[in-house]
C-alpha cells in the first residue's frame, strides 16, 4: 500500500492525532456531548467553573468574553481577531427571521460521499449524466476508487466510453479532488493538476507517480534516481512533496467508511459553531470571529485525584494512572482542535472577505484541497475541520461553513442579478453570455441548473419587467 501520505509528517502521537481528528470533525453540539461523557467517565477529569480565557488565561465574567483576546490588537483591518471563546449559554438571537435560515435543515452529520459529491457536480450534469454519476459514486470502494471499469458502465447505459469518462472527469475534480478515480495512482495524478494550477510542482511529479508508484511506495529512491537519470537527493524532495499536497486515497480525507459513514445520527438544529462579525458593525473594519467552546469553565486534571495518585500502590495505581493519562490526552487534543480551527478561520475569512461584507456573489472558489495547501496540513484535516459547522455571518444569516466552499454559490447570485433586471426575458444561452461577460464561464445546461436551483423559471415562462 502508498504509505508517503501518512510517514511524512508525525507532530503528534499516534492517539493524539486521532483523538484530535475526532473532536475535529465534531459541532460544537456534539462536542459538549463530548465533554460531558469525558467528564461523567473519567474522575481524573474536571470542569472548573472558573470560566478563563484558553489563551491568555485570564479569568472572563461569568457572561463576557476575553476582554483582551476578544478585540483587536491590531490597527491592520486586513488582519482578523480569531479566538475561542468558552460559553454553554449561547442561544440564536430573538431577532433572526426564518428566512435567515437556509430552506433545509442543517445537519450536524455529513452527507454520504455519493451525496456530498453529487450536490457538488449536479448543477454542472444533463440528466444522462447524473445518472451515470450516481451509478459510479454508488460503486466506489472504501478508499473512493471504482470498483467497476468504465466499459461496464458504458455498456451497462448504451453509451460511449467518452460520454463515461466525461462525468468522471467532473466527479475526480470535485471534493475530495481524486474521488472516483480507478487507483491511487489516477487520484495522485488529479490531484497533482489542479494543484499545478495555483502553484509550482517539482518538474518529475508526474512522471515519478505516472510510471515509479511502485518504487515510490517501497522508498526506493535511489533506484526511481537512476531510472530516470537525477539525483537521489532530488526524489526525495519531490517524494516528500507528494506526501505532504497529495492523497492517494480520496475517501479517507473524511469518509473512514463510504458506505457507512462515522458521524452519529443526523441532528438538526441552528446554533452557530462559530460568530462572524465586524467590528462595531462597519464592514470597512476588522473581522472578529468568534469560535464557540461550549462549556462554562475550564476542563482540567483533578488535583484531588493527582494528589491520591500518588498515595496509591499496585493495581490501583495502575488503573489511576490510565485515568489521569486519559484525562490528559484529552485536554491536549480538544486544545489542539481549537488551534486547528483558528487557524483554519484566520486564513478562510480573509480570502473570502469580500462574500462577508459584500454578500454571495462575491465569494471567492475554493476548494478544501487548496486551502489545505496553503495552511500545510492535510486535505482531510481540513474536511474535518469544516465538517458539520455551522456559523453566522455578518449579516446574521446562518449557513453552513462547507459555503464558503460552494463553487456555485456566486456564479447563482450573479444569475438571480441578471434576471431581476432583464428588460425581457432572457434565455439561458444570453444569461451563459452575461455571465462570461463578468468572469464565469459555464455551459447552458448549467445555467438552466442554477436557474432551476434558484427556483427561477425559464424565459418563456417569465413575464417582462
Amino acid at each position: 500500500m502508498f504509505q508517503l501520505h501518512y510517514q511524512v509528517q508525525k507532530p503528534l502521537t499516534t492517539a493524539h492525532l486521532a483523538q484530535t481528528m475526532t473532536l475535529l470533525s465534531l459541532s460544537a453540539f456534539e462536542l459538549k456531548q463530548q465533554i460531558e461523557s469525558e467528564l461523567a467517565s473519567n474522575p481524573a477529569l474536571e470542569l472548573i467553573e472558573e470560566r478563563r480565557c484558553p489563551h491568555c488565561k485570564r479569568i472572563l465574567s461569568a457572561h463576557g468574553n476575553c476582554p483582551v483576546c476578544s478585540l483587536p490588537k491590531t490597527m491592520d483591518v486586513t488582519e482578523p481577531v480569531v479566538y475561542v471563546s468558552p460559553r454553554d449559554d449561547f442561544v440564536p438571537s430573538r431577532e433572526y427571521s426564518d428566512d435567515m435560515y437556509p430552506d433545509e435543515p442543517l445537519s450536524a452529520a455529513t452527507d454520504n460521499l455519493t451525496t456530498y459529491v453529487i450536490k457538488q457536480i449536479a448543477p454542472e450534469l444533463d440528466h444522462k449524466q447524473q445518472l451515470i454519476a450516481v451509478h459510479l459514486l454508488s460503486n466506489l470502494d472504501e478508499d473512493g476508487f471504482l470498483s467497476v471499469t468504465l466499459f461496464e458502465v458504458a455498456r451497462y447505459f448504451h453509451v460511449s466510453l467518452r460520454d463515461v469518462e466525461e462525468v468522471q472527469q467532473i466527479i475526480q475534480l470535485a471534493d475530495p479532488i481524486g474521488v472516483g478515480s480507478a487507483n491511487p495512482r489516477e487520484a495522485l495524478l488529479v490531484q497533482l493538476k489542479v494543484i499545478a494550477e495555483n502553484k509550482a510542482i517539482p518538474e518529475y511529479s508526474e512522471e515519478i507517480i505516472d510510471q515509479f508508484m511502485d518504487l515510490l511506495s517501497k522508498r526506493q529512491y535511489g533506484e526511481i534516481a537512476k531510472r530516470i537519470g537525477i539525483g537521489q537527493q532530488r526524489v526525495e524532495k519531490i517524494a516528500n512533496f507528494i506526501g505532504e499536497n497529495l492523497n492517494p486515497f480520496p475517501a479517507r480525507a473524511h469518509w473512514g467508511n463510504v458506505r457507512n459513514p462515522s458521524t452519529p445520527e443526523t441532528s438538526v438544529y441552528h446554533q452557530p459553531d462559530v460568530i462572524i462579525k465586524f467590528l462595531n458593525d462597519d464592514p470597512s473594519a476588522q473581522l472578529i470571529v468568534e469560535i464557540i467552546m461550549p462549556i462554562g469553565g475550564t476542563l482540567s486534571i483533578n488535583a484531588m485525584y493527582k494528589k491520591a495518585l500518588k498515595e496509591s500502590e499496585g493495581e490501583s495505581k495502575d488503573a489511576m494512572q490510565s485515568d489521569m493519562d486519559r484525562a490528559s490526552l484529552f485536554v491536549k487534543c480538544l486544545q489542539q482542535r481549537n488551534h486547528t480551527m483558528q487557524r483554519l478561520l484566520e486564513k478562510l475569512v480573509v480570502i473570502q472577505r469580500s462574500y462577508l461584507s459584500k454578500g454571495e456573489k462575491y465569494l471567492k472558489p475554493i476548494t478544501r484541497a487548496s486551502l489545505a495547501i496553503e495552511l500545510g496540513v492535510h486535505e482531510s484535516t481540513i474536511s474535518r475541520a469544516v465538517s458539520g459547522k455551522i456559523v453566522e455571518l455578518p449579516n446574521r444569516k446562518i449557513v453552513p461553513m462547507a459555503a464558503f466552499f460552494d463553487r456555485s454559490l456566486s456564479a447563482r447570485s450573479i444569475l438571480r442579478e441578471i434576471i431581476s433586471t432583464e428588460k425581457r426575458p432572457l434565455s439561458d444561452t444570453e444569461i451563459r453570455k452575461k455571465l462570461e461577460e463578468r468572469g464565469i464561464k459555464v455551459a447552458r445546461r448549467t445555467v438552466a441548473k442554477y436557474r432551476s436551483m434558484e427556483g427561477i423559471l425559464p424565459a418563456h415562462l417569465r413575464h417582462a419587467t
